[in-house]
């Protein structure tokens, strides 16, 4: 069988109605070898290769959001051609493929190039608001970059990836979204921890979407081979496509920019300490230039909390990416993008001006999102930093439920008094091994909780409207790490039926959903410990 047996001839396919403009391949240059090899790719930004077909695909599960951004209606997303389109398996007009050169530091350490060897670009479209969204297929086959890898990807890491893509963004985080994810009909071998118990796995292809997927590597690799020509050459293209706000690329625009990275950064991070989100893999060449959250891979919502907690079995013994020190890790890691972008700048003092905007919006960001959690109308640092660190150490105490101690914390009352024990009484569901309560613990609680509703009373919010704040910030469903793990248990079987209902109650994650609250509960045991439920590995 050729690939040309499996690609149907489409006449009319509304896909090919799509508009794009290729701005990366047009004008930045190309690997001049055309082989789909693996090697070292010099004096190139991408390498152009064609996705790899496959066998007998099928659609999982799409999101109509995103299809909307591409202009595209449902219908067309529940079509065979789509399936087609989205698994690799025929280019839509207009489209050219590619994977991007890129390097990168992976746990602190240098590793030289990296690229996309698992994700192919097919294109950027234009939408009808003059929007540009760069299509990229991850688990579409091997590029120049896949190096002893095969390029594919499985169905329970792309699942993960689609609906932590669409949860994310109806929670307010910055991030890549994510438009389908197909079965491919063919197996992919894969060792999920590593410890030599390799299986065959269902294959599967995501199409993630995004402004751009350009990366803090991007720039990095072509100042560690001393390309400075070609670092400038993306320097503008970026700033012109990406950020043309700024203006004309110059040395000033330069660190204008850098700036603006910085800012988005803390923004970002400041959203995923908001919902408890933990990346796992916060390498540079994971942290996009336009501060959205990019790569799910072993990642998680803090469930007990702790902020020494980690998804990442290749992270278990460091611990370099926990939940506690990804603030820092997004700075180390824009200290290396400075040091990338130095050469086009060649002064320290500008750069360290532009990087302490990180720690500032980090900051002014973290202290609003604080208030918000709590309900208050402003953060006072006279007052509310002692609490905070109380707080912080009371939930770390005993095995607490993140999500579910501030939801509830919102249902407190503060303007009447009532016994210690009603006062805890809201706060039961967020913890997981009751025996833990001792009388220190409960008169630690209930003195904290006295010390909040003084300062609630202080800023004379009614509790209903206390309530309605706490909510618009403190969700009600996240992705839990088991609740995807069922959902993937089941479309191995061929049933996508819970990945759409998972898609369709993270629309509304700050709502309450009747007969959902079986999704708004913490992690029952039986997941404590189980494969995918807790923590992952960059295979997951």
């Amino acid at each position: 069988m050729t690939s040309s047996d499996l690609i149907p001839t489409i006449m009319n396919s509304q896909l090919d109605q799509l508009t794009f403009d290729n701005r990366f391949v047009r004008e930045l240059p190309a690997d001049p070898e055309t082989f789909n090899n693996r090697r070292q790719v010099i004096g190139a930004c991408y390498s152009r290769v064609l996705p790899t077909p496959v066998a007998k695909p099928q659609l999982v599960a799409y999101s109509r959001e995103v299809a909307a951004l591409l202009d595209l209606p449902e219908e067309i997303c529940k079509s065979d051609d789509f399936v087609q389109v989205f698994a690799g398996n025929r280019p839509a007009k207009g489209m050219e493929a590619y994977a991007t050169c890129y390097g990168g530091h992976q746990f602190g350490y240098w590793a030289g190039q990296l690229g996309d060897g698992r994700a192919i670009n097919l294109g950027e479209v234009i939408n009808k608001q003059g929007e540009h969204w760069t299509l990229q297929l991850k688990g579409a086959g091997p590029t120049p970059y896949s190096r002893t890898a095969d390029g594919l990807a499985v169905l329970r890491s792309s699942v993960r990836e689609f609906l932590c893509s669409e949860a994310m963004h109806h929670l307010g985080v910055p991030t890549t979204r994510a438009l389908s994810v197909i079965l491919t009909g063919e197996t992919v071998i894969r060792d999920m921890f590593y410890d030599g118990n390799p299986k065959a796995e269902p294959g599967a292809v995501v199409c993630r979407v995004a402004p751009s997927f350009t990366r803090f590597g991007n720039f990095q690799i072509l100042t560690a081979r001393k390309d400075i020509a070609l670092l400038k050459k993306l320097v503008d293209f970026t700033i012109r496509t990406d950020f043309p706000h700024l203006g004309e690329p110059s040395p000033d625009i330069y660190i204008a920019w850098y700036a603006e990275i910085c800012r988005r950064t803390a923004e970002m991070i400041v959203h995923w300490q908001r919902v408890g989100f933990v990346h796992g893999v916060m390498n540079t060449d994971n942290m996009s230039i336009l501060g959205l959250t990019i790569d799910y891979g072993p990642y998680g919502w803090l469930e007990n909390f702790d902020l020494n907690w980690t998804p990442n079995t290749t992270d278990a013994a460091e611990r370099r990416y926990r939940f506690g020190n990804q603030p820092q890790i997004a700075f180390w890691n824009l200290g290396q993008l400075a040091n990338a972008i130095y050469p086009l700048v060649e002064q320290v003092e500008p750069l360290q001006e532009a990087l302490n905007v990180y720690a500032e919006t980090f900051e002014q960001g973290r202290q609003t999102m604080i208030a918000g959690k709590l309900g208050f109308n402003a953060f006072d640092p006279a007052t509310d930093e002692e609490l905070t660190v109380e707080l912080l150490s009371v939930l770390e105490l005993v095995e607490t439920d993140m999500t579910i101690f501030y939801r509830q914390l919102a249902m407190i009352p503060t303007q009447d008094s009532v016994s210690d024990e009603a006062l805890m009484l809201p706060l039961m569901p967020a913890y997981y091994v009751p025996e833990q309560l001792t009388a220190d613990y409960k008169n630690r609680l209930v003195n904290w909780l006295k010390s909040y509703i003084k300062r609630v009373q202080r800023d004379a919010l009614p509790d209903k409207a206390r309530r309605e704040r706490m909510n618009a910030v403190n969700p009600n469903y996240v992705l839990r790490n088991y609740l995807a793990q069922l959902a993937i248990d089941k479309a191995e079987q061929g049933d996508f039926s819970m990945v759409n209902e998972l898609l369709e109650l993270l629309r509304h994650p700050y709502d309450e959903q009747p007969g959902k609250e079986e999704f708004a509960a913490k992690r029952p045991d039986w997941a404590r410990q189980r494969p995918g439920c807790s923590m992952l590995s960059c295979s997951s």
